[in-house]
């Protein structure tokens, strides 16, 4: 795969399972409450997940209309989800399940791209990081470890897709001998793509919990958590919405970027009810014109002070707005009998929504109005494609009307809001 080709994936799934699930508290536990490596081979003899099921997993990927799914082959607790001949701190020799070789083949079987995500960091094996910091003889060791380690990885597992860097406290490319690190993950399999967490810049971008692409743009992926966590945590009901998570893919579709959404399994690997639900109800909406809307990625540029030539975008309070070529794709976010869209740029030849066919609207001159059948009251969502006779967008300021003079769109200087 080619980052042009990773970035057109747009959707995919993260996948944060490990020991640390059963303890219900976030995959940062150990650390957090300085578990010992001891403790932690204590917790993983109580390891057997025996409700993890990969199929299940890659299928509910594959409903929620995602592309792509990465797993966590090795936190940075250092327990390994795979038979491992490098340590006996492994899932083969705890639980007698290879659970990278479950996902790798059930995602192949799917048709979904692979991604394995892998831990440079290691709280578990000794020397460990804060050793290698320390001494030079403890480094070579560990970063000899951490070298076998991706190799074993990599040779047992291809061809999968995506080599997913993670925990690369406390060292920069050049400790992590990152372009060697690369260079020998490539020659194993030559169509791997890197993210840049190993201090490279790698083949693609990587903002977590945030939405905003590389500047300038190269392809990029954000990985974002539904509830609060990564890794299961009892009691975090912190859930985002079918619609946050809409909203966050029309956002990374219209800057050309991918969403790339966590699920945490329960100890038992059992998928949280309330995940399944916000995952499979997303792609249903994908189904229903979704996927059209966020693939539509002209670029709608907005600036809140001087007006720039070209501009097509705007906030809106009912929902939200994309654009490709001469079609604008309005997402309604509340449901409402009727739209009206004032400050509307060119003219109107069709508006459909998915299933539904054809909607009666009127357009008088920038203000257009529509009328939105009781079958879309009730749908998530509901997209309106709006056929035109050119690049439609829209174009608003403060005022009732648009001055006649050169004016500021908004704010006549740079403003606190974001719009």
């Amino acid at each position: 795969m080619t980052p042009v080709e990773f970035s057109e994936l747009r959707y995919g799934m993260f996948v944060h399972f490990g020991v640390f699930s059963q303890l219900a508290r976030g995959e940062w536990v150990m650390n957090r409450e300085q578990i010992s490596p001891a403790e932690l081979e204590l917790l993983a003899k109580d390891f057997h997940p025996e409700r993890f099921n990969a199929d299940e997993l890659c299928r509910l990927a594959v409903d929620g209309g995602m592309k792509y799914i990465v797993f966590t082959t090795m936190h940075h607790e250092g327990f390994r989800m795979y038979s491992s001949e490098l340590s006996d701190f492994n899932s083969w020799n705890y639980c007698g399940r290879d659970f990278v070789r479950e996902i790798v083949d059930s995602a192949r079987k799917h048709g979904l791209k692979i991604g394995l995500y892998h831990s440079l960091n290691n709280w578990h094996d000794a020397p460990d990081a804060v050793d290698a910091l320390e001494d030079q003889e403890k480094y070579d060791i560990f970063i000899k470890k951490t070298f076998a380690r991706l190799k074993e990885l990599a040779e047992r597992y291809k061809p999968f897709d995506i080599v997913w860097y993670d925990g690369w406290w406390p060292f920069n490319a050049d400790g992590w001998q990152g372009e060697k690190m690369n260079a020998m993950l490539r020659k194993i399999h030559s169509d791997f793509i890197f993210n840049g967490r190993n201090c490279l810049p790698g083949d693609f971008g990587t903002p977590e919990q945030h939405l905003t692409p590389p500047s300038p743009w190269r392809p990029w992926e954000a990985c974002v958590t539904l509830n609060s966590h990564w890794g299961y945590y009892e009691g975090d009901n912190r859930w985002k919405s079918p619609e946050d998570v809409i909203d966050m893919l029309l956002t990374c579709g219209s800057k050309r970027g991918n969403l790339l959404l966590n699920i945490g399994p329960r100890g038992d690997g059992s998928i949280p009810e309330k995940s399944s639900a916000i995952v499979r109800a997303v792609g249903q909406w994908l189904r229903e014109g979704g996927w059209e809307a966020i693939n539509a990625f002209d670029e709608l540029t907005l600036s809140p002070a001087i007006p720039t030539p070209g501009e097509r975008g705007d906030w809106d309070p009912h929902g939200r707005f994309t654009a490709s070529g001469n079609d604008l794709y309005y997402v309604l976010m509340y449901p409402r009998k009727t739209l009206t869209i004032a400050g509307f740029i060119g003219k109107v030849q069709r508006i459909t929504a998915y299933g539904i066919g054809e909607l009666r609207f009127v357009q008088n001159g920038s203000k257009l109005k529509i009328d939105l059948p009781d079958e879309l009251q009730g749908r998530l969502a509901p997209v309106l494609k709006m056929e035109c006779d050119s690049p439609a967008g829209v174009y608003r300021t403060g005022g009732l009307r648009i001055a006649n003079v050169e004016h500021p769109r908004y704010d006549p200087v740079p403003p606190d809001i974001r719009y």
